[in-house]
C-alpha cells in the first residue's frame, strides 16, 4: 500500500522534468494545452466504461467546472508556460507548498480559524518560497526567472482552487467521477484552441522524446498517478499515506539533477529544506 502511495508521488515528483522536457520541442502554451487534450481523450473511455456520472445539482456542477478548470485548465497552462521560463528544481520546490493554497483555501471557505502550529508551517513554506522566487545570491541558478516562477506559483494557486471545489464536488459523486469528468471538460473546453495554438506541421515534426514527455504527462501524471494514490488511500490510514507526499519535490530535485543536469546549490537546498519542512510541519491540514 505504501509503495503504491510512493509510485505515485514518484509519478507526480516527475511532472516538472517532464513538462521541461515537453517545452523543449513545442511552445510552453501547447504543451499545456496537449497535456489536457491527450488526458481528456484517455479520460472518455474511462467514464463510459466505469458508467461515472456528473454531479445531477447546480452547485454540485458549478464546483464541477471550477475544479476543471483549475486544475485542467489553468493548471497546466500556467505550469507549462512557467516551466518555459524557469528550472525544473524551482517548479518542484514551488509546487510544493499546493497543500499550504488548498489548506488557506478550505479554511476560507468554509470559517474556520488554522490553529497556531499550521500558521507557523504555512509561514515558513511560504517564507521559503519567496526567498527561491527572489533569486538573490546565486539562488536561481541557471535557466530560472522572476516571471517563469511567477507563473508556477499561479499555477499553484490554480491547481488548489480546483483541489477544494473538486474535494466539495466529490462528496455526492466521488473522487473518481469528479477527476475523469473533470479531465474529459477540460479538453473539451480547450479543443477550439488548438488550432491557433498548435500547426499541424508541429505535431508531426516533434521528436519521439517530446511525444513520450506529453504521453507521460497525460497518462501517467493526470491518470495513473491518481489511480494509484486513491487506490493506497483507500487502502490504509489516510494520514500516514499522506505523509509521503512531502517526497513529492524531493524526487523532482533528483530527477531535475539526474536527468536535466541542473545544479543543486547550496541555497537551493536550503530553500527545499524550509520549505518542505514548513509544509510537514502544518501536515497540509489549516485545523
Amino acid at each position: 500500500m505504501l509503495g503504491t502511495a510512493l509510485l505515485a508521488v514518484t509519478f507526480w515528483g516527475a511532472t516538472p522534468v517532464a513538462t521541461k522536457l515537453a517545452v523543449s520541442g513545442f511552445d510552453p502554451l501547447a504543451v499545456g494545452l496537449l497535456r489536457t487534450l491527450l488526458a481528456g481523450l484517455l479520460a472518455v473511455p474511462l467514464l463510459a466504461l466505469a458508467r461515472l456520472a456528473p454531479p445531477k445539482a447546480p452547485a454540485g456542477r458549478a464546483l464541477l467546472a471550477v475544479s476543471a478548470l483549475g486544475g485542467f485548465v489553468l493548471f497546466p497552462l500556467l505550469f507549462s508556460l512557467g516551466l518555459g521560463r524557469t528550472s525544473a528544481a524551482h517548479g518542484a520546490l514551488i509546487l510544493a507548498v499546493l497543500p499550504i493554497f488548498t489548506g488557506l483555501i478550505a479554511a476560507a471557505l468554509e470559517r474556520r480559524r488554522p490553529r497556531a502550529r499550521w500558521w507557523l508551517g504555512a509561514g515558513l513554506a511560504i517564507a521559503g518560497t519567496v526567498w527561491l522566487i527572489a533569486g538573490r545570491f546565486g539562488l536561481a541558478g541557471p535557466g530560472a526567472s522572476l516571471s517563469g516562477d511567477l507563473l508556477v506559483m499561479a499555477s499553484a494557486l490554480a491547481a488548489s482552487t480546483g483541489y477544494v471545489a473538486g474535494a466539495r464536488a466529490a462528496r455526492d459523486t466521488g473522487t473518481w467521477a469528479v477527476t475523469f469528468w473533470g479531465l474529459a471538460l477540460g479538453g473539451l473546453a480547450l479543443l477550439p484552441v488548438l488550432p491557433f495554438v498548435v500547426a499541424p506541421a508541429e505535431l508531426v515534426q516533434a521528436e519521439a522524446s517530446v511525444w513520450l514527455s506529453l504521453l507521460y504527462l497525460a497518462g501517467v501524471a493526470s491518470i495513473l498517478a491518481y489511480a494509484a494514490w486513491y487506490w493506497a488511500l483507500g487502502q490504509g490510514d489516510i494520514a500516514r499515506t499522506g505523509l509521503i507526499q512531502f517526497a513529492q519535490p524531493v524526487v523532482g530535485l533528483v530527477l531535475a539533477a539526474l536527468i536535466l543536469r541542473e545544479a543543486l546549490t547550496w541555497p537551493l537546498l536550503l530553500a527545499a529544506f524550509v520549505i518542505i519542512g514548513g509544509v510537514a510541519l502544518a501536515q497540509g491540514k489549516p485545523s
